[in-house]
């Protein structure tokens, strides 16, 4: 375990590369100290220039930031957390996105969190295809339904003309057979 979030920054960078999601890493006071290309590129050039020292629901609002900070929970629970379908906006933007978020706490030694990194993929575009696809599966769901009871009324219908077909026929083999005899 790192005994200063410094050296763990150091060791992180060494396979933080590795990476394809936007990250940062946070202090105990939620101020961002570090951060990769992915997330300096998600902003507006002027934010991303003064990035290192504010705070991270500064930078970034999520749903969780208020209440239910990703950070502080991890740091509870001394473990990885990780949220779903998390929605947000960066700052200068007007869209909200939906994130997947994780934060890995940063502990010393003796366990006391140091800060925390915290990941966030953008799967804003998933969402909406996820939301897409559901309502064309929703309303494909409802064709097939209305299909089915049109068969089903249809059939009936057939099967209604089918009897008086037969006893027509029945009455029209009757007559038949009176006018023989």
């Amino acid at each position: 375990m790192p005994s200063s979030l410094e050296e763990f920054i150091e060791q992180f960078k060494q396979v933080s590369d590795l990476l394809t999601d936007s990250y940062f890493i946070v202090d105990t006071e939620r101020t961002i100290i570090d951060f990769n290309h992915h997330f300096y590129k998600k902003l507006p050039r002027a934010s991303a220039r003064q990035l290192k020292g504010k705070h991270c629901y500064d930078v970034i609002t999520l749903d969780v930031c208020a209440n239910n900070c990703i950070g502080q929970q991890c740091w509870e629970k001394k473990s990885v957390v990780r949220l779903d379908e998390i929605n947000g906006t960066i700052v200068g933007e007007q869209t909200s996105k939906t994130f997947i978020l994780s934060a890995l706490p940063i502990l010393d030694d003796s366990g006391v969190p140091l800060g925390a990194v915290e990941i966030q993929r953008d799967v804003t575009d998933v969402v909406d295809i996820q939301g897409k696809y559901r309502t064309v599966s929703d309303m494909e769901a409802a064709e097939r339904e209305h299909l089915n009871q049109t068969v089903q009324t249809r059939t009936k219908q057939l099967m209604d003309v089918n009897k008086r077909l037969i006893q027509t026929q029945k009455e029209l083999l009757e007559y038949k057979r009176h006018l023989i005899f």
